[in-house]
């Protein structure tokens, strides 16, 4: 088996517009009501994945969902025309892009089955969220129908609150090795909900057949869901052996170190210590929201933001970092600025998987072709701007419609119509 880890992207969708419907995202809120550029941020979603690709790293993606979502709001006994407008605007939202969110991945050398294991994600604490996971759900089962290789289970049923694999992290030796798996949920987050709930992550963790005696359920701090860290990718991000978290990161972080040295002695914890670069700091430059990868040549990079390379506070820190003997000698800021001001960075916008890349649906993997085939699309199709009091334009939700349509055919999706 060729195993690799394989970063799944959301494409931004045409429906990507600021609402500000997220409790506790800093950015989200901040952004409220201001004009987005959908085709803009597409692009810049493709170009981050043309950049992993161009690193030698294997890259997958995942379709836009139907927006809007007429059958919820069929069960909300509304439509689009008359629906209020928190209403309309959850219906229309195009928060798939952040497929971190769209499910748990267990990797097939952590599970008792020897199959890798996918949970899609509830997300009901978010309206905006909550009604996700039936598209999210067909894609898993069409992305990873092998299923000698693939488990796909639905999503954790209510009450209980799962936003996905922004709250879990994996350490190993190797992508291919197995390793411990590491949950991470919330018990409160003062002004803010914590959205992780720990019955979930315990849930997925039996539903994966994972060993208990590698498996960790790990407390998010309080302090961070109060600041704005409202999942825990955005102030920790774990790599192989390694482990990049904020000072602040958890409620118990001494135990948590602990048990990880314990469970796997060669992990090596690299804390940014608060004196140095605050929680509003790195939540503000989302210095943690980043994809740490492996590089073919065996060393690591972080790929982050071009916010972080703005903060003079997290950029230098981070100078001093790679200057050093640490694990992690490169940087590399990307542009993803439209899916920075809706609160979601580049480990935001992509799901981790490792497997054998042949065993997945070729359709959904990138190479450069397919990539100029996908921006072509949205080049042409994808509006230039929406603004707040456009959502419920007739209009507008005839071109999302079939700006979607035109991706799918694209890429040979068409069942997802």
């Amino acid at each position: 088996m060729a195993f690799a880890e394989i970063n799944f992207d959301g494409i931004i969708g045409p429906s990507h517009n600021y609402a500000g419907l997220s409790l506790g995202n800093i950015a989200s809120a901040n952004n409220a009501g201001a004009v987005s550029e959908p085709r803009a941020a597409a692009l810049q979603g493709v170009e981050k994945m043309r950049a992993n690709l161009r690193l030698g790293l294997p890259q997958g993606f995942f379709m836009p969902l139907d927006r809007p979502n007429t059958a919820w709001l069929a069960g909300l006994a509304t439509d689009m025309e008359s629906a209020e407008p928190h209403i309309r605007a959850a219906a229309f939202s195009a928060s798939a892009m952040w497929a971190a969110n769209a499910a748990t991945v267990s990797p097939a050398p952590d599970t008792l089955d020897g199959k890798c294991h996918l949970s899609a994600a509830n997300l009901l604490t978010m309206a905006h969220r909550s009604h996700e996971w039936t598209g999210t759900l067909a894609q898993l089962r069409l992305a990873f129908a092998d299923a000698q290789h693939f488990t796909v289970h639905g999503p954790v049923p209510p009450p209980y609150g799962d936003e996905g694999a922004a709250n879990f992290m994996r350490l190993c030796p190797s992508h291919g090795e197995a390793g411990i798996e590491i949950f991470v949920y919330g018990k409160a987050g003062g002004p803010f909900p914590a959205r992780q709930h720990v019955e979930s992550s315990k849930a997925i963790a039996r539903a994966h057949r994972l060993d208990p005696a590698k498996t960790l359920f790990v407390q998010q701090s309080e302090t961070a869901i109060a600041a704005g860290a409202f999942h825990n990718d955005v102030v920790a991000v774990a790599n192989e052996r390694v482990l990049f978290t904020h000072e602040q990161a958890f409620e118990y972080p001494d135990e948590t170190y602990a048990d990880i040295k314990r469970l796997m002695p060669e992990a090596e914890i690299v804390i940014v210590p608060a004196d140095r670069v605050s929680l509003a700091d790195a939540i503000q430059s989302y210095l943690f929201n980043a994809q740490l990868v492996t590089l073919p040549d065996g060393g690591m990079a972080l790929i982050l933001p071009s916010e972080a390379q703005e903060n003079t506070r997290v950029w230098g820190w981070l100078s001093e970092m790679v200057a050093g003997n640490g694990p992690i000698r490169t940087l590399i800021p990307v542009d993803v600025r439209q899916s920075m001001a809706n609160g979601g960075g580049p480990a935001c916008l992509r799901l981790r998987v490792a497997c054998d890349p042949a065993t997945v649906d070729p359709r959904f993997m990138a190479d450069e072709a397919k990539l100029d085939r996908i921006s072509d699309v949205i080049a042409a199709h994808w509006p230039e701007t929406i603004a707040p009091d456009q959502l419920g334009d007739s209009a507008l939700v005839s071109t999302v419609r079939k700006a979607r349509e035109a991706l799918l055919d694209a890429c040979g999706l068409a069942e997802l119509r």
